[in-house]
C-alpha cells in the first residue's frame, strides 16, 4: 500500500504553504541576516583588539622609566686598573656637569692596551679620551679614522694636533679630535662638544699628562 505524499507545511504568517519562490526568498533573507551578524561580530572583535592594543601602548608609555644611571667614578676606576699596567693612567678632574658613562681598560685585536673614558658634558654633548699604551701610527690612524690634520694647539704645556671635522657630512663622535704622544702614551680626545667644553676637557687631560712626568 503506497503512502500518500506529505503535504507542505502551512506557514503561520501566510496561512498556507510557501511557494517555491517564497521559500527561496526566505532562505536568501536568512543567509543575509547571518552574513550581516557575522560581519558585525567581526567588527566588534576588531574594535576590542584595537582597544586592547591602545591600552598596552598607554601602559608602556606611562610606566615610570628606569632611574638614571649613576655616573662612573673615573678616578676610582683608574686606581683599580692601575696595578694591571705600568704607565700612569689618566684620571682627569673635571668640573661639575661632566658625567662619565664608561671607564675601562681595553685590549684590541692588535694587542694594544687602551684606557678609555667617555663623558656627557654639561651641554649634553659627548667627549671621550683614549690613552693607548705603547701604540703605533697605524693604531692612531685607525682610531681617528684617518681624520685629516687641521692645526695644532698647546694646552697646559702639551702640544695637541687638531683634527676638526665639524663641517664634514657625518663625522659622528669624531667631529673634533685632538691627538698627542706623551712618553709611552698616545692620547686621543674626541667628541661633539663645543670649543669651551672641549678646552676645559683638554686642560684636565693635559694636567694629568704633565702630572705623570
Amino acid at each position: 500500500m503506497s503512502r500518500k505524499p506529505a503535504s507542505p507545511p502551512v506557514v503561520a504568517e501566510l496561512g498556507r504553504p510557501e511557494t517555491p519562490d517564497e521559500t527561496r526568498a526566505r532562505k536568501a533573507a536568512a543567509s543575509k541576516r547571518h552574513r550581516d551578524n557575522q560581519t558585525f561580530t567581526n567588527l566588534i572583535v576588531a574594535v576590542i583588539a584595537c582597544l586592547a592594543l591602545v591600552l598596552v601602548m598607554v601602559l608602556v608609555v606611562l610606566r615610570p622609566g628606569l632611574p638614571p644611571r649613576e655616573p662612573i667614578d673615573v678616578i676610582a676606576a683608574a686606581a683599580a686598573a692601575q696595578p694591571i699596567v705600568e704607565t700612569p693612567l689618566i684620571a682627569p678632574e673635571l668640573p661639575e656637569g661632566f658625567a662619565s658613562n664608561a671607564a675601562e681598560l681595553r685590549t684590541g685585536s692588535d694587542d694594544i692596551t687602551t684606557w678609555y673614558a667617555g663623558y656627557v658634558t654639561p651641554e649634553q654633548q659627548f667627549l671621550a679620551f683614549t690613552q693607548a699604551l705603547e701604540a703605533n701610527p697605524t693604531w692612531l690612524q685607525s682610531t681617528i679614522e684617518d681624520a685629516p690634520q687641521t692645526g695644532e694647539r698647546t694646552v697646559g704645556g702639551v702640544v695637541w694636533t687638531e683634527h676638526d671635522q665639524r663641517d664634514a657630512e657625518d663625522p659622528g663622535n669624531l667631529a673634533f679630535v685632538l691627538t698627542t704622544e706623551h712618553d709611552a702614551s698616545t692620547v686621543v680626545i674626541a667628541g661633539t662638544a663645543g670649543d669651551d667644553e672641549l678646552q676645559t676637557f683638554a686642560e684636565a687631560v693635559s694636567a694629568e699628562l704633565v702630572a705623570g712626568d
